[in-house]
């Protein structure tokens, strides 16, 4: 069973697409440092859509009214432009109201894009961009500690890295927070309480990573000016003891913080990327991995949701589990020595040797 993966390597060789969701323009040059919030594509994009009903306009049935349309898609219209001419007497027009771009046409309508925006595509990581993917975006290369978490808000940034925590479940405390924090990125085990993460903006910092979050402030969280990870998941848990480690032992560098959400199809996930010099290029984490017993797995589900275990064997076949679902599952032995059955479902492989 090929099993979840999530990177957490003190010294790796990180390979990542930055890729715009629509066609766009690639601003960076092949080889090209890059900071990760340095712009390497955009797109232009409609901030508004416009229907126009020709039929509705002109009285006329749709299929007769699209065969007065006279514009077609992709085509770029100024304002006042007809589109359409009734018939008779004394014709009809039907004019465009606002500049814009034909994006569908048919039926007897005809939509249009409206107000110009553009989407900024960011490197999301420091590095050197080693591929330009035409028209779509870049691969940006790096090397140094990974740690990859579970949620992110979809932001970016880059500051020093500062710890708040001698133990891995020392929470984010408001009156803890003071001006020393200013422009750093922090780090705490959990956090339940919502003036500390106002506090936190405030300051403000320019990245906030976490062991866990209370359900209630996923929304806060989301709408703070600066990326917010979080590792193992929400609720009130310590951060697991593989990411803490890392983490504990780089504070005081550089650090980047890439919130970006969680995306299964595509495995991009929220992660921190903390840069560091090498003597040769390290190997680039693993992509995919199969259940095999000695592993290092995070469980994923309560009672115990991220605790660190280790796989000490596969159980044949399928087993009953309370619920009474039969499932492939595993044995494994947590940190405090006590071993479970468990789910495959509910693990996820922890790769902590490249």
């Amino acid at each position: 069973m090929l099993a979840p993966l999530s990177h957490i390597l003190p010294l790796t060789t990180i390979h990542r697409e930055r890729l715009l969701p629509l066609a766009g323009r690639v601003t960076a040059r092949l080889e090209q440092k890059v900071s990760p919030v340095d712009v390497v594509a955009e797109a232009s994009l409609g901030r508004e859509h416009v229907l126009l009903d020709v039929g509705q306009a002109l009285g006329l049935p749709p299929e007769a009214a699209g065969k007065l349309v006279t514009c077609k898609v992709g085509e770029r219209l100024e304002a006042g432009r007809v589109i359409a001419q009734g018939r008779g007497f004394v014709p009809l027009p039907v004019k465009v109201p606002r500049e814009g771009r034909v994006v569908a046409c048919g039926g007897g309508k005809v939509l249009l894009e409206v107000g110009e925006g553009t989407l900024e595509l960011r490197a999301g990581l420091p590095g050197i961009v080693t591929r330009i993917i035409a028209g779509r975006g870049v691969e940006v290369t790096t090397h140094g500690a990974l740690v990859q978490g579970v949620w992110g808000n979809g932001r970016v940034d880059l500051g020093l890295m500062l710890s708040m925590m001698t133990e891995p479940g020392e929470p984010l405390v408001a009156s803890r927070l003071d001006v020393s924090f200013r422009g750093s990125v922090l780090l705490a085990g959990a956090c339940s309480d919502p003036e500390a993460l106002r506090n936190a903006s405030d300051l403000p910092l320019r990245g906030l990573v976490l062991g866990s979050l209370s359900p209630a402030l996923i929304g806060l969280a989301a709408q703070a000016r600066f990326p917010v990870l979080v590792v193992d998941g929400f609720g009130n848990r310590p951060m697991n003891s593989a990411a803490y480690k890392l983490l504990a032992s780089n504070a005081r560098r550089e650090c980047t913080v890439n919130a970006e959400p969680y995306d299964r199809a595509t495995g991009t996930r929220p992660e921190v990327v903390i840069p560091l010099p090498i003597s040769q290029e390290p190997p680039a984490p693993h992509l995919g991995e199969h259940f095999t017993p000695g592993q290092r797995v995070r469980l994923c589900r309560a009672p115990r949701l991220g605790e660190i275990a280790t796989l000490v064997a596969l159980k044949p076949g399928l087993t009953t589990v309370p619920s009474g679902l039969r499932v492939a599952a595993g044995e494994v032995r947590l940190e405090d020595g006590s071993q479970l059955v468990v789910p495959l479902a509910n693990l996820e492989v922890i790769n902590s040797a490249g």
